[in-house]
């Protein structure tokens, strides 16, 4: 695998880590200049203890195996720290499971996650259902620190682990008819407490969609886990979408179906209310929402007396994608 550069919309690993053990690998190392030169490597050591309040989970032989040899990634976006674990798998939408933000982690480990096939077809040369190890098993994981940005204007920042959907549409080979890539969530009502709900508006399964060089785009990836361990199922296990500069309904949860399509496909929040959710969703603090403003948002953890309300930015920070949006107009095509 090629060293990556990193964007300018990143920073340096003292924000990631918790400031003790940061000082103690700061001690081991002797200098800075030694850390900057790691930043640099493809494939420094690291394990378990960069995250010591997350605890080890039961992960099947596939993840076990690509997490030895992952590529841990250096620097993390802004002058920002990672979310704590317990946020960020206890504060979740995911509807299938009930609307409350911590109904997920009470009923999603009902969902069967092993075995797991996703289905590919549509547009493409090579399509097929595959198991999830035999998606996972010809990439190399690496750790992708990003923010999260919700459209309800919360956010976060998730170390995930994953791979760019860019290289696993490669693979099946899309035709030149592929213009976007449509997804589906797995639907299992006997699971999912939500599906079987008479009050949801949802026409379920969750879809979601992107255009073809959103979904290639580097920053595009499929994540199987998130701080050092194995997706919880709550976060979307044992495959989710994540884009980072997109809302997070974009970042379609627990996916059994990936389309290439040549017309633009139908969108869960969009079929609901299109003039509330659009199909391109990019974090833009000058639209705002209807029925309220996304110049701000509340960086979790937050409190009543220290609510931590930070600026949001366009394309949620990761400038490097607003090439793809030349000449769009961002508030018709929200």
């Amino acid at each position: 695998m090629l060293i990556q550069i990193p964007p300018s919309s990143a920073c340096c690993e003292s924000e990631v880590t918790p400031e003790s053990i940061y000082l103690s690998r700061r001690q081991l190392l002797g200098a800075a200049g030694v850390l900057a030169a790691m930043a640099a490597m493809p494939g420094r050591a690291q394990d378990a203890s960069v995250y010591p309040n997350v605890e080890p989970a039961p992960a099947p032989a596939w993840f076990s195996e690509k997490l030895a040899s992952t590529r841990w990634q250096a620097v993390t976006p802004g002058n920002e720290s990672t979310t704590p674990f317990q946020d960020a798998t206890h504060y979740n939408n995911f509807y299938e499971f009930g609307t409350n933000k911590g109904d997920p982690a009470r009923y999603a480990e009902k969902m069967q996650v092993e075995p797991w096939t996703v289905r590919i077809d549509g547009e493409v040369g090579k399509p097929g259902t595959y198991s999830v190890e035999d998606l996972v098993r010809p990439h190399g994981l690496e750790e992708r620190i990003y923010r999260l940005r919700c459209v309800e204007a919360w956010s976060m920042v998730i170390p995930w682990l994953g791979f760019p959907l860019a290289e696993l549409l490669k693979r099946v080979e899309p035709t030149s008819k592929a213009k976007y890539v449509s997804f589906e969530t797995r639907l299992a009502p006997e699971e999912m407490a939500g599906v079987r709900s008479g009050f949801s508006l949802i026409d379920w399964p969750y879809v979601e969609g992107l255009r073809l060089d959103e979904a290639m785009h580097p920053l595009t990836i499929l994540a199987v886990g998130m701080y050092g361990r194995v997706l919880p199922n709550q976060n979307g296990a044992p495959l989710r979408l994540v884009v980072p500069w997109k809302y997070g309904f974009k970042g379609i949860k627990s996916i059994v179906r990936i389309s290439l399509v040549s017309e633009q496909p139908p969108t869960t929040w969009q079929s609901i209310a299109p003039e509330e959710y659009g199909f391109y969703s990019n974090v833009n603090p000058e639209v705002d929402h209807p029925r309220w403003s996304q110049a701000h948002e509340r960086r979790l953890p937050s409190g009543l007396f220290s609510p931590n309300i930070v600026p949001t930015r366009m394309f949620n920070g990761y400038d490097e994608v607003a090439s793809l949006y030349a000449g769009l107009d961002l508030r018709k095509y929200y």
